[in-house]
């Protein structure tokens, strides 16, 4: 990245991303838009057992919705689950243990929610920052494998199911460092280039840069779903504390609650002025933004985009 980028994006970061960022914006929120209630309503939440995943399906819970949890790990995600029932006083919520760097997990995952179950409204919040390379079992770099192929698994599994309901929609939570990271097909895995935790994370994290090239494909392809990507800001959750310690030592005051990082996801699951917008577009604090920073070169052809969804779905049959 270089410098002009980072001092850009870092910029912007403060003046938008933090507490004071989301203050500002929500003066223009319209209140209404999420004084709404959806019983009968299903939706499944990744990484749902801590931060603003969690944050959104206890909301979700609140009004009525069934939510399905997609964690990966056992004990921490019960908790949430018995947390999110106590707080809401909805007994409709399941858990489903996955990881979502292991594609034959999810694949399995998949087919058995398929038969069993309705889906109205996917969120794919979970993420993954390893900051030292890491290869899964399977030999895939593991920021790439769940950041970007497990979600591209989990969503072209789920896309038949959603297509049955009413008003399906899919969110996918991606992160500010998208900005300034242009799309790589040449190297997903991040094997011919030094090796930064941060900026794999921004590659991974969607928007045009692989999981928001991913959405605005994926709105053109299926019409009947309203497809949406996010940024939720700089926020204080655990994934910050424990993969950004620096980072959040520094900045922890500044940054948003739980709560207000996932305000845009919330809105875009629940809202009908979320619906009303084109689908396939990236929000920020209820608004459609730019996926690049100005004079930025981060844009990327339609042969290379083509090209990740041909890589992308070669590896997942793979896996199949």
């Amino acid at each position: 990245m270089s410098l002009y980028r980072s001092v850009v994006w870092f910029a912007k970061g403060l003046r938008e991303y933090t507490k004071s960022g989301y203050e500002s914006a929500c003066k223009d929120f319209v209140p209404h838009d999420l004084e709404v209630q959806i019983p009968g309503r299903v939706f499944l939440v990744t990484g749902g057992n801590s931060g603003i995943g969690k944050a959104t399906a206890l909301e979700i819970a609140k009004r009525g919705g069934t939510v399905h949890l997609v964690c990966r790990d056992q004990a921490p995600a019960e908790d949430a689950r018995g947390e999110i029932i106590r707080e809401s006083g909805n007994q409709n919520i399941f858990l489903h243990i996955v990881d979502l760097s292991d594609p034959k997990q999810i694949w399995k995952f998949v087919e058995n929610f398929k038969q069993e179950h309705k889906l109205h409204v996917l969120i794919n919040n979970a993420g993954c920052m390893v900051n030292k390379r890491e290869l899964t079992e399977d030999g895939l770099e593991k920021n790439f494998a769940a950041n970007t192929l497990g979600v591209y698994i989990l969503t072209t599994g789920l896309i038949p199911v959603l297509e049955k309901e009413h008003d399906p929609r899919v969110i996918t939570v991606s992160s500010g460092g998208m900005l300034v990271q242009k799309l790589n097909t040449n190297d997903l895995q991040s094997e011919r280039t030094p090796f930064d935790g941060t900026m794999v994370y921004a590659q991974n994290k969607v928007s045009e840069r692989q999981q928001v090239v991913l959405t605005e494909r994926w709105a053109q392809g299926h019409p009947a779903i309203h497809f949406s990507s996010m940024h939720p800001g700089w926020a204080d959750t655990p994934g910050v504390r424990q993969a950004m310690p620096g980072f959040h030592a520094r900045f922890g005051d500044r940054l948003r609650s739980e709560a207000q990082g996932a305000d845009t996801m919330l809105w875009l699951a629940l809202s009908s002025a979320a619906a009303a917008q084109p689908s396939g577009r990236f929000f920020q604090d209820r608004k459609p933004v730019s996926t690049h920073l100005p004079l930025a070169t981060a844009s990327s052809s339609p042969a290379e985009e083509e090209k990740l969804i041909e890589i992308l779905e070669q590896l997942a049959q793979t896996f199949k």
